[in-house]
């Protein structure tokens, strides 16, 4: 009741309206001791009531619209999730049906149909290696103990830190090594099929772009990252037989993942709006192309609310043409 009290006064509605949107990746069927991070079904099923109890939960779209016009209602939130994996489909959905509640699942195209991201191959390779010790020393990445949940954990976020903002090819040529090193054999059904986001979508769910291939576009001469949005966009439109309206970009921090030149293309495209990584709340002076995102990490009712609370106390915005600070 407290959380609810907050949002209201803090997110009144009307012209001063303000929205949340959270952001989630996977949910997964049964708790992982090595992925902590994702919440698994029995943890993302109190998320959604809890969300529902405090927030006026909107789609996406609609809520973009009525932020844009000035006629949020209070208290409004949305749900995204990024990247396709199908756990959405088969884990998360239900649960959103359940309660009446939809999302908008950014899908990387690139990756339907039994593709793997790198970051997947990377993070799969280490949990699953048959020895104690990984050592990925050929490449710079380092020796590590795999003794433990904790220490497979810590050997996975070491190597993700070092591979991450490579180029394309040198990421995706060092997951390659670090898979064939561990011997472990990876698994095909990660992401979505193109069935199941068509599906999806005749569920009530809204789908937005994401890129093909998942880059980081600040990465990308600005031509290859239109390619990468542009390419998306149409794939889904064809395959949804309907305009895509919404993007959100890869890993998406500004100034350090996209920039502005990324932000005018996404103008240029004809999207409705993008969403990025930055913590915030939604408000009348923001850029519709460089919305924040946020999700409370905490287990605790009391401390997930307290976080959702206290990013509304300390909201940072993106104003239109400009990128964060």
């Amino acid at each position: 009741m407290i959380v609810k009290t907050l949002a209201r006064v803090l997110a009144p509605g009307g012209p001063r309206g303000r929205l949340s949107i959270l952001i989630f990746h996977r949910v997964l069927a049964h708790p992982d001791s090595v992925m902590r991070c994702d919440p698994d079904a029995a943890q993302f099923e109190l998320i959604i009531g809890w969300l529902k109890q405090w927030f006026n939960v909107l789609p996406l779209d609609e809520a973009v619209a009525r932020l844009n016009a000035h006629s949020l209602p209070p208290r409004a939130a949305a749900i995204t999730f990024d990247d396709g994996y199908a756990d959405n489909y088969a884990v998360a959905m239900p649960i959103l049906q359940r309660h009446g509640l939809s999302a908008t699942f950014f899908v990387a195209t690139g990756y339907l149909d039994g593709g793997r991201m790198w970051n997947d191959t990377l993070v799969e390779a280490v949990r699953q290696c048959g020895n104690r010790r990984l050592d990925l020393s050929d490449e710079g990445l380092g020796t590590h103990d795999l003794n433990s949940d904790e220490a497979v954990r810590q050997a996975i976020d070491a190597v993700l830190k070092l591979v991450k903002y490579r180029d394309p090819e040198e990421r995706i040529k060092a997951a390659t090594y670090v898979a064939k090193v561990s011997g472990a054999r990876l698994p095909t059904d990660l992401m979505m099929t193109s069935e199941q986001v068509k599906k999806m979508r005749r569920a009530g769910m809204t789908i937005g772009a994401h890129t093909v291939t998942h880059p980081i576009l600040a990465r990308l001469s600005p031509d290859d990252a239109r390619a990468e949005v542009a390419e998306s966009k149409q794939f889904l439109e064809s395959l949804l037989q309907e305009r895509v309206g919404l993007f959100a970009y890869p890993n998406g921090k500004p100034d350090v993942d996209y920039r502005a030149v990324d932000a005018d293309m996404i103008r240029g495209l004809g999207f409705d709006a993008a969403v990025t990584t930055a913590w915030g709340v939604a408000d009348a002076r923001s850029d519709l192309t460089q919305l924040p995102r946020f999700t409370p990490w905490d287990r605790t009712r009391f401390r997930f609310g307290t976080r959702l609370a206290r990013n509304l106390l300390q909201n940072r915005w993106l104003r239109s043409g400009q990128l964060a600070s």
